[in-house]
């Protein structure tokens, strides 16, 4: 099997470290990730300057672009062979809920979806800076998911699977669920500041979050102890207001 990985916490990322070891055994594996950290990029693409790929090593690479820049470039320049997987992570906090509209680690993955190309992001629901040992930890359990996952013999077609793995040691997670998207509400997330010369500036980011969803959500599956697994794709087509258009819509 041929494992393409990448990452939006840049090639250097712990997060990426321990999910090499985890594919270590299941398949060959090729690295093409960014040059520094790109997390909330999305799934935006470079198109104002070239990308520049640099060959660290044998099947490793690194670009200086988005998380979206470097599996389009792996896939359709790097690689010799077209990867039979692409695996995104381990992102270094959680993506549920609204995350997966903002997160590069999602929209690599969904790269992947989108070139034909099996497709799973994984993300860790703490700082992997503050609690290395606690991913360590989970390697094995990591591994041995994603060899579950991948010998499923029906993989949803046009699907990707959004994996979040509980801030826990690995002998306190409680199992695997299938989840829902949760919600997540953000406070106080814009700071206004002043720059060097008084000019008025705003800082993205901090503040405090708010989690909430059913009892088959991503976020509530996280917080008891387990692994979520969330089923995504690309198509945001809402098919329930779609059936019910008679009660909604007007002809014009």
């Amino acid at each position: 099997m041929r494992i393409l990985l990448s990452n939006d916490d840049g090639v250097l990322a712990r997060g990426l470290q321990a999910l090499e070891r985890a594919c270590d055994g299941i398949g060959e594996v090729s690295v093409v990730a960014p040059d520094r950290e790109q997390s909330a990029t999305s799934h935006s693409l470079t198109m104002h300057h070239p990308l520049r790929p640099v060959r660290l090593g044998e099947r490793r690479w690194q670009v200086d672009g988005t998380p979206t820049d470097c599996v389009l470039l792996a896939v359709s320049a790097l690689l010799a062979d077209k990867p039979d997987v692409v695996i995104s992570g381990v992102n270094h906090g959680p993506n549920m809920g609204e995350d997966v509209l903002y997160s590069g680690t999602v929209a690599a993955a969904m790269e992947g979806l989108a070139l034909g190309i099996r497709s799973i992001a994984v993300s860790f629901a703490g700082s992997v800076l503050r609690a290395d040992a606690l991913l360590d930890d989970q390697i094995p359990h990591l591994s041995n998911l994603l060899r579950h996952v991948l010998a499923l013999p029906d993989f949803p077609e046009g699907t990707l699977l959004n994996v979040n793995l509980p801030a826990v040691p690995a002998d306190r997670i409680k199992g695997v669920k299938l989840t829902r998207l949760g919600r997540r509400v953000f406070s106080d997330s814009l700071t206004p500041m002043k720059d060097p010369w008084g000019r008025q500036i705003y800082w993205i980011g901090g503040g405090s979050v708010a989690w909430s969803g059913s009892e088959d959500s991503d976020f509530r599956a996280v917080h008891d102890g387990y692994v979520s697994v969330t089923p995504l794709h690309l198509d945001l087509t809402d098919r329930d207001r779609l059936d019910d258009a008679a009660k909604w819509w007007r002809p014009l």
